[in-house]
């Protein structure tokens, strides 16, 4: 891969784009933590790090991340399991505050002795990470030690694996799903143990759900759910096979599969069943809660506070799709673990051998029930605890079926384009135009110009 000098006004690009992912834990920028940032001295790492090597020690390496709240109390359990299971080697685990605050981060060790052994990046950060020069691609070390890779979930690999190579190793991953009122169905004589499927089906029963107090449906103005619409039919978000093949020049998702997703919402939109909350997700999960919008789309990660904040049966299904088309599936969201190029190889070994420990069934299982992610390691739902959780909650098991239903193709393994989070943004815009009466076709055009414009100043900076 060549490596990519990025320019200041694509960074500021990047920067300026909040990126408030159903991946990224919602009160990361809420919270503060003294690790935010090292507070080691390169001469003191250094120091420290031939020490080890030198008196046998343990081998200390950095894991930087970006959870907060239940996700980082988690994380750190997990932490304290592995350095207490060995006495070979000790992970710390430190806050860098949001998904973008330890990316920039990043770019100032990265690449160097001084960069953390393990870094936590975001989906949409793939792109940039591959090409950055910064890492060595997780499948170096998957070959050299013969890991079995048939154990981890090949749905949520195929996001991260480039020309058949696994970059990162998968972490937190959610996928959308479709939120429900069960009491609300049963009032509006719709069957409460059978979801709408498809956009019409979707637009009928909103029809019948609506009330002067309640909506139909809604969906958060957010990119990420529009990407999934798309991709469930089929769709490619750009060219260049989603940008898997080569460097992605043009935008796809104002074609016919971007069209029917902006038809679905504008024809709820006129008839007055579709609430728009913004792009909050704290007020969009609210006015579920409170009973102002029956139906809504969501992370799998927040399934969990769905069911504890309603007064009423929740219920989970998948995501609807386009009437003429087969349900493709879902695009994996989240995070990924990127191994530092640079570093010290004994860092390297010690951060492989803790990548391995946390795609064990045991402490994925952990991770599944405290934060509400997916295990990358499906036998993790043989686990006792999972199963007592299922049988309480069966709500869990429709997010996990709705990834492992998914059909593998070039739609649902996800786009590839360094300027993601600029063209997110575009597609946020797009939406609030067609809410406020613009043509569907119009914004959306308006939307691949831009995201076309974002990608050809990023591709010129390349080398």
């Amino acid at each position: 891969m060549k490596k990519i000098v990025t320019s200041s006004l694509f960074w500021m690009l990047i920067l300026a784009v909040a990126i408030l992912t159903a991946c990224t834990n919602s009160d990361s920028k809420k919270e503060t933590n003294e690790s935010a940032t090292p507070n080691n001295s390169s001469s003191e790492t250094e120091g420290s790090k031939e020490e080890s090597a030198s008196t046998g020690e343990k081998v200390t390496i950095e894991f930087w991340h970006a959870m907060s709240g239940t996700g980082q109390e988690s994380i750190d359990a997990i932490v304290k399991g592995f350095n207490e299971s060995q006495d070979k080697y000790e992970v710390k685990a430190e806050f860098q505050g949001s998904y973008e605050e330890s990316l920039t981060k990043l770019r100032g060790v990265g690449g160097t002795k001084d960069a953390p052994a393990i870094t936590q990046v975001f989906e949409v950060g793939t792109k940039y990470m591959i090409d950055s020069g910064y890492i060595e691609p997780m499948q170096k070390f998957i070959d050299e030690d013969n890991y079995d890779l048939s154990q981890l979930e090949e749905n949520i690999l195929n996001y991260y694996r480039v020309d058949g190579k696994l970059y990162s190793m998968p972490f937190n991953s959610s996928t959308p799903v479709m939120i429900y009122n069960k009491d609300a169905f049963e009032a509006a004589g719709l069957d409460p143990e059978k979801a709408p499927e498809t956009f019409s089906e979707v637009i009928d029963a909103a029809a019948k759900l609506k009330t002067d107090e309640m909506y139909g449906f809604s969906m958060l103005t957010y990119g990420w759910f529009f990407e999934q619409l798309v991709a469930t039919q089929g769709g490619l978000y750009v060219n260049e096979d989603n940008g898997r093949s080569g460097d992605a020049t043009e935008a796809l998702f104002n074609g016919p599969e971007g069209l029917n997703v902006f038809r679905f919402l504008d024809t709820m939109n006129k008839a007055g069943t579709f609430g728009n909350f913004g792009t909050n997700w704290d007020d969009i999960r609210s006015a579920f809660a409170t009973g102002k919008v029956a139906m809504y789309m969501d992370s799998s990660a927040g399934v969990a506070g769905a069911i504890k904040n309603a007064p009423f049966e929740v219920g989970v299904a998948y995501i609807p799709h386009a009437d003429e088309v087969q349900r493709n599936g879902v695009v994996i969201g989240g995070a990924s673990l990127w191994m530092s190029k640079g570093i010290a190889e004994e860092e390297q070994e010690a951060a492989w051998e803790f990548m391995k420990y946390m795609t064990t069934p045991e402490v994925q299982a952990k991770w599944h029930l405290d934060t509400g992610y997916f295990a990358i390691n499906p036998k993790a739902y043989e686990e006792q605890s999972v199963k007592d959780k299922w049988a309480e909650f069966p709500q869990f098991k429709v997010t996990v079926d709705q990834l492992q239903d998914t059909i593998p193709g070039l739609a649902t393994q996800g786009a590839l384009i360094s300027v993601f989070p600029e063209s997110r943004q575009q597609i946020v815009t797009a939406l609030e135009e067609l809410y406020q009466g613009k043509d569907p076709q119009e914004v959306l055009d308006k939307a691949a110009e831009g995201t076309n414009r974002a990608m050809e100043i990023a591709n010129k900076t390349k080398q």
